[in-house]
């Protein structure tokens, strides 16, 4: 008889809180592979992690999957593979899942818990019971479109195994049509040792960041300790934004324009502060306000006019009326500012009627109006129902300017402040309690301190289904998202048209743009702009059912979850179930509102407190556990074949798809010439009258990388660390593009020979032999890491770590040599040497590179750096204008 379901929620990652009891950190589960693949595309972000684990019990055990993922991502897809069957999570109606569910709680059976976690980030964590000496992998894939603050996108990933993992790779790929202005990685992750295991590349419209830590590595962050990773890399970016009209993509019967014009003169602002000074503001609270409301006071603009209200039950002026912001008037308002205290009962409703009034009283012509709350809790004082505070605010704004709510802390009505914020054109923002809440509040005014235009009004024609396209107010450093259909897709063009008032006058920005052109993306984001479009209907639809009542907030609440349901997201109105392989249990997840965890309560299946599995230092070989298990099952293992007496060998069992690879240049330590001479990069006729391998070489500063040529056939010196003892060799093609091999010596004793059907390991006393093509297998022996992958060799030796990808194009099969990591402050030698090079644009085509004046050519190349092998355009200059040396000086004669 089937046993009836299980139930688990979905959004994030969560922990054990079904017991207080210590959780066993054991030796038996091992996480031997966990990937992080983000691909953006015009802002759109899919991001899939996926986690391999083996059971190195003799019995079954349970093994969790746990990762944190951004507050603002829904959740699309979730799989767990297990002895090569799959088993994937079904979005569905809240109800139809909460029939499951209840079933499964009125049985006993486990549930899973989710909640938010932090500012940004919410937890998601299932389970399940994996047999003895058998591996499972977890997939899941969540979506975002990112938020363009501050002149900036995030990109926000986090990475917490719980133990360190010998392949551990995160891989983003941004791809923005207009290039890529600027690029930067921080966060915890990015402090300490692990800074060297981040490489990033940009070529024009593309940029990637490869983060590929060893294991030592993976202990020595800001917040890492023996259990491994533990923190966040953040990844800011911005375009280019050479066209005032805004950017439009159109693919597979949908568009998107992004509009975010510069060169606008800001807009004059009043802005009134309301500032809650109620008992429950006493302490920090109050103290941060203070000095947010400072600093603020400091920025205004010397055209900006401004007023500031304080209230508990009882609303005090500074001034009746709104004031210019001269020195005179902001040094009197900093003076009311230091004397704000905590005191009395919360009249919220007094309070912003009061705000309101005082734009009444003094309208401004040609000037945008912002009103601002801050409050830390319910309303206590006067009105207190927050039905009628909400009309009554409503009434008295009249939609002619945006309320914008900042609730401080958990304790306040958040809903409420959402709604409220929602009815008047703003958005309402959590303020956190912590050391920097008074940067917080500072951090929400320079999001709205200037104003760049007002009603804004953007049209399309041959369009529908279009998400939100008019606007109370465009601020400086943010920008505007439409989406929509097109209706006939016969239709050759858009045209766009938007109006908005600027400072002083109306503007028109009017354009029209083919539905013909290729979006260059990988096949499986081809569909980016129809789930772009998606995702941002569905948030709009959510936010519109917050406000609506009766048969309108039915039929809100219909076509958003009609659309949850078809593109597979997990929201307030849906829950992923996912039905495991015990017996047909079932575990549904659910979307969490902003500070609040899942109504549902925990529910254990067993009678004590299950010890989470999955953490630990790494224990005995995965290789042998694979021998171990297939000679139970009476079949073949897979394994290497090995000559002498067999190394420690680790040999994981599952199919691992090709990642992106990535190399880097140090500079050679070289006296830099001070005679100025000219070189010319070979023409385009040239290089194709010469056959010759391209490589790239990143630019430091520069969105344009460089590029140049090698002859080929040659014998190259490719990377070389005389004090580490480590070189690497590779044989080019006759006439063709790529490496037929590639050999890496360290030391005396250590050689691995790579070809494009073999590898072979020698460490002096015995040798080991993988093949292209066969089950993923690691490898660890004297300080050297090797790991196989499907198209991938990666290897580390000391603090170099590289990867050969080999690249099949139909009949045609080839080798490329890579660079992820090297030692800081290193020379190394070889093609492969230099991690990046300046340059400075003089005039045209020539380039100012270590004071010599290149004449370079704006050209395209094959990264084969990457599996997937991107075309980027680059500057092609002579090889001796950035390897200071002649070809001869990098070529060997013995392998």
């Amino acid at each position: 008889m089937t046993r009836p379901a299980l139930r688990l929620i979905l959004l994030g990652f969560f922990l054990i809180s079904a017991s207080s009891a210590p959780v066993k950190k054991t030796q038996d589960v091992n996480i031997y592979s966990f990937y992080i693949n983000s691909t953006v595309t015009s802002r759109y972000a899919t991001t899939i992690i996926t986690s391999r684990v083996a059971n190195r019990l003799n019995e079954s055990q349970e093994i969790f999957f746990e990762v944190k993922i951004p507050k603002n991502a829904f959740i699309s897809k979730f799989r767990m593979t297990i002895d090569g069957k799959s088993y994937d999570g079904v979005v569905k109606e809240k109800a139809d899942a909460q029939q499951q569910y209840s079933q499964a709680v009125s049985q006993g059976q486990s549930a899973g818990l989710i909640k938010s976690v932090g500012r940004t980030l919410e937890e998601f964590k299932t389970s399940v019971n994996v047999a003895a000496l058998s591996k499972v992998t977890f997939e899941l894939t969540y979506e975002e479109l990112l938020t363009r603050r501050l002149g900036k996108y995030e990109l926000l990933i986090n990475a917490q195994p719980m133990q360190t993992v010998a392949d551990f790779k995160i891989d983003v790929h941004i791809h923005e049509k207009p290039g890529i202005s600027f690029l930067e990685v921080t966060g915890g992750l990015s402090t300490n040792d692990l800074a060297n295991a981040i490489k990033t590349t940009r070529a024009d419209s593309d940029a990637w960041v490869t983060f590929y830590p060893t294991r030592e590595q993976q202990t020595k962050c800001k917040d890492c300790d023996k259990n491994g990773l533990k923190g966040d890399l953040l990844i800011s970016y911005d375009v280019e934004r050479q066209n005032p009209n805004g950017e439009m993509k159109v693919s597979n019967g949908y568009f998107v324009h992004n509009f975010a014009p510069l060169d606008l003169q800001s807009i004059p602002k009043n802005v009134v502060f309301i500032i809650d000074r109620s008992g429950s503001m006493h302490g920090k609270k109050i103290k941060q306000t203070r000095l947010a409301l400072l600093k603020i006071l400091s920025d205004l603009s010397e055209d900006d006019h401004f007023g500031l209200i304080t209230f508990d039950s009882q609303v005090d002026l500074w001034k009746r009326e709104l004031l210019k912001a001269t020195k005179a008037n902001l040094d009197d308002a900093k003076s009311f500012v230091k004397k704000i205290t905590d005191r009395g009962s919360t009249d919220i409703n007094a309070a912003v009627l009061e705000g309101v009034n005082m734009f009444k009283r003094q309208p401004q012509a040609g000037s945008a109006s912002i009103l601002i709350l801050l409050t830390d809790g319910d309303p206590t004082s006067g009105e207190t129902n927050t039905e009628r505070i909400m009309s009554n605010v409503r009434k008295a704004i009249g939609s002619k300017f945006p309320l914008y709510c900042l609730g401080f802390g958990y304790d306040v009505n958040f809903d409420f402040l959402t709604k409220m914020s929602l009815e008047n054109n703003g958005v309402a923002r959590r303020i956190y309690e912590d050391s920097d809440a008074d940067l917080q509040l500072q951090g929400f005014y320079d999001e709205v301190a200037v104003p760049l235009l007002t009603d804004i009004q953007l049209n399309y024609i041959g369009v529908s289904n279009l998400t939100q396209n008019n606007f109370a107010l465009y601020f400086n450093g943010s920008e505007i998202v439409v989406s929509g259909q097109i209706t006939d897709n016969n239709v050759e063009s858009i045209s766009t048209e938007v109006i908005a008032i600027s400072k002083g006058s109306k503007v028109t920005y009017q354009n029209t743009v083919t539905t013909k052109d290729v979006i260059d993306v990988p096949s499986e984001h081809e569909d980016f702009v129809e789930r772009l479009w998606a995702y941002l209907t569905v948030k709009q639809l959510l936010d519109k059912h917050v406000l609506l009542e009766g048969p309108e907030k039915e039929a809100v609440k219909n076509e958003a979850l009609k659309l949850s349901l078809k593109y597979q997201f997990v929201t307030s109105l849906t829950s992923m179930v996912v039905t495991k392989p015990q017996e047909g249990d079932v575990e549904v997840a659910d979307k969490p509102k902003e500070g609040k965890e899942s109504h549902r309560p925990p529910v254990s299946r067993y009678p004590s407190f299950t010890p989470r599995t999955g953490y630990g230092p790494p224990g005995p070989s995965d290789y042998d556990y694979d021998l171990l298990y297939a000679s139970r099952l009476r079949v073949p293992a897979s394994r290497p074949r090995v000559r002498g007496s067999r190394p420690s060998v680790r040999g994981s069992r599952l199919r691992v798809p090709g990642r992106s690879g990535y190399y880097a240049f140090d500079t050679p330590n070289r006296a830099p010439t001070h005679v100025t001479r000219t070189l010319v990069a070979p023409t385009q006729s040239a290089v194709l009258a010469v056959r010759n391998n391209r490589f790239l070489l990143p630019a430091d500063g520069q969105t344009k990388p460089l590029c140049f040529d090698v002859p080929i056939p040659h014998k190259l010196k490719l990377l070389q660390d005389s004090a580490l003892g480590f070189s690497m060799n590779g044989k080019s093609r006759g006439s063709k593009t790529g490496f037929q091999q590639i050999i890496i010596h360290y030391k005396t004793n250590h050689h691995l020979t790579i070809n494009t059907s073999s590898i072979n390991y020698n460490d002096g006393q015995n040798n080991v032999q993988y093949l292209w093509g066969q089950e993923p297998s690691q490898h660890e022996q004297e300080g050297i890491i090797l790991i196989l992958r499907d198209n991938e060799m990666d290897v580390t030796i000391g603090s170099i770590r590289v990867v050969i990808v080999l690249h099949k194009k139909r009949k045609d099969v080839f080798l490329w040599p890579a660079v992820w990591q090297q030692p800081k402050n290193v020379t190394l030698s070889g093609i492969l040497g230099k991690d990046k090079i300046s340059y400075e644009e003089i005039q045209g085509s020539t380039l100012k590179i270590m004071d010599n004046d290149v004449k370079a050519s704006w050209d395209e190349m094959t990264d084969y750096r990457f599996p997937s092998a991107p075309v980027v355009r680059c500057w092609l200059v002579p090889f001796q204008a950035v390897m200071n040396g002649e070809i001869s000086d990098f070529t060997v004669t013995q392998m």
